[in-house]
């Protein structure tokens, strides 16, 4: 399976666009079951809540199975787990579209949720193989790929479902990926010079325990009452698992993610982006969705189908795609270290419209068009940043840990959609108020201030101390060689000299 088949000259240009199609590929099948969970309560005859199942399963396998895929990828089998995975995701996506009840369509979504983790193997692949610069622009669009994918499966799923019913959705996620899993095979080229690493199975288990259980409180807390005991519970075994998690990882010789790594500002800045980025991008896409789905006899809403409702994403995902033309001229004009913050200026602006402008559907569009160019400035930076600062053979579990960020900061985003929401619903009521929504747009504003500020300041200290290491470097260097007395045959040390 290892071994490459096509003329090397095709393969390497067919690569970069392959990768991209295989990362849209995934995030567009992680968005199906969103806009057609009302649509499975019905058809399947389950609750509202449990429909819900069908979009949390993926985003739960999908967290444990993204840094274990990592780590498989920084070895010399990095091509053999992508295929795999990726053959994974067609027998899950087939699954999900039999009609052979709810129970299957929720194994078919957790197989589904395996292919979450190839796109940090996309991005590794992308910057062994490629040249610098080219691996620049590749990685920036590839990571790119799990936001603009989310924007396009939302409008994708409502068309198809409405015109050919629901399992009709999932019959295009299966033809996707097969065809995905085609042409990575023809493309992927071999990884066998890579050093082959023993994998962490103890720290994957409580890596993905505790992320199960954080991800399971956040998508759960809403239905089942953010008072409730069994909430907390989980919530506090959660922790516990995590903190058990860094522990271990901190002390074994082969850790499953390298935490020491983020010692080094620039990662650290990176993952804290990733997650505090990933509520507010999931915060205000969960906003607009239920804003302009709401029945105008409340007043303030758009009544919209579906269908509308995944139409106002597409800007998103154009100007997220456009955003990896615009990132490369930015850096070279400015510096990588301000598009972080000026990626989340533009997403404040996306939310500061949303906050006074949201009675038509056009003004909606172009919050969503501001939203998208935002988002995709500042996660079109973050794999670059890693790849930039951490070990070749550390890259694929760096990203992938970035990645899983991500996907509790979207967990999180949405969860404190619902929170939000259902406060400001009044008993008896099914629909909130419209305080409601302009209560969670100023939390997303926060959000974007805070994390705006973090890219700012992480950075200059990291540069700071840098400086500060040099300097002191250059001082002991200075007192070394000035503890040596000059000889009838040696010259005077000099800082001219020394310069020279």
């Amino acid at each position: 399976m290892d071994t490459p088949i096509g003329p090397p000259a095709w393969r390497e240009r067919a690569l970069v666009p392959v990768l991209v199609f295989l990362g849209t590929v995934v995030a567009v099948i992680s968005s199906l079951g969103a806009p057609l969970v009302p649509t499975i309560a019905t058809v399947d005859h389950v609750s509202l809540s449990d429909a819900q199942w069908s979009l949390t399963i993926t985003m739960l396998v999908g967290a444990v199975a993204t840094p274990v895929m990592g780590r498989l990828g920084d070895g010399p089998r990095r091509r053999t787990v992508t295929l795999a995975a990726a053959a994974v995701v067609v027998a899950g996506s087939v699954l999900a579209a039999l009609p052979l009840g709810f129970g299957w369509l929720v194994v078919g979504r957790g197989l589904q949720g395996i292919g979450l983790g190839l796109t940090p193997l996309a991005i590794a692949t992308a910057r062994d193989s490629l040249p610098a610069e080219a691996s620049r622009s590749a990685v920036a669009l590839l990571s790119i790929t799990t936001v603009a994918g989310v924007g396009l499966g939302y409008p994708i799923t409502g068309l198809i479902a409405e015109s050919f019913g629901i399992h009709a959705g999932f019959w295009f996620g299966a033809v996707i990926s097969a065809l995905a899993l085609l042409l990575a095979a023809l493309v992927l080229p071999a990884t066998t010079h890579r050093r082959q690493r023993p994998l962490d199975t103890l720290g994957a288990a409580l890596l993905g325990l505790a992320l199960a259980g954080l991800l399971l409180v956040l998508s759960e807390g809403e239905s089942w009452g953010w008072a409730a005991p069994r909430l907390w519970a989980l919530a506090a075994l959660a922790v516990l698992l995590l903190a058990c998690w860094i522990r271990h990882e901190l002390r074994t010789e082969h850790p499953l993610v390298e935490l020491r790594t983020l010692r080094n500002r620039i990662v650290l800045t990176a993952d804290v982006a990733g997650l505090v980025a990933g509520v507010g991008m999931y915060l205000l896409m969960s906003l607009v969705i239920r804003f302009v789905q709401t029945p105008a006899s409340t007043g303030y809403g758009l009544g919209g189908s579906v269908v509308v409702a995944g139409l106002v994403l597409l800007p998103f995902s154009a100007l997220s795609v456009l955003s990896s033309k615009v990132v490369p001229l930015l850096i070279r004009r400015t510096s990588t270290a301000l598009v972080l913050p000026l990626g989340c200026a533009i997403s404040l602006v996306s939310v500061l419209v949303f906050l006074f402008a949201r009675g038509h559907l056009w003004e909606l569009l172009v919050v969503m068009a501001i939203a998208g160019l935002g988002v995709g400035c500042t996660f079109a930076v973050m794999p670059g940043l890693i790849v930039a600062a951490v070990a070749a053979d550390e890259v694929g579990s760096a990203v992938s840990f970035n990645q899983v960020l991500r996907y509790v900061g979207y967990s999180t985003g949405s969860a404190l959609c619902g929170a939000v929401l259902q406060a400001h619903t009044a008993p008896g009521q099914l629909l909130p108020g419209n305080d409601g929504y302009r209560f969670a747009a100023l939390i997303s504003c926060a959000v974007w201030v805070v994390i705006g500020l973090v890219t700012i300041v992480l950075p200059r200290r990291a540069a700071v101390a840098a400086q500060v290491a040099t300097v002191d470097e250059e001082l002991m260097v200075d007192e070394s060689i000035a503890d040596i007395a000059p000889g009838e045959d040696e010259v005077p040390f000099s800082p001219a000299r020394a310069e020279s």
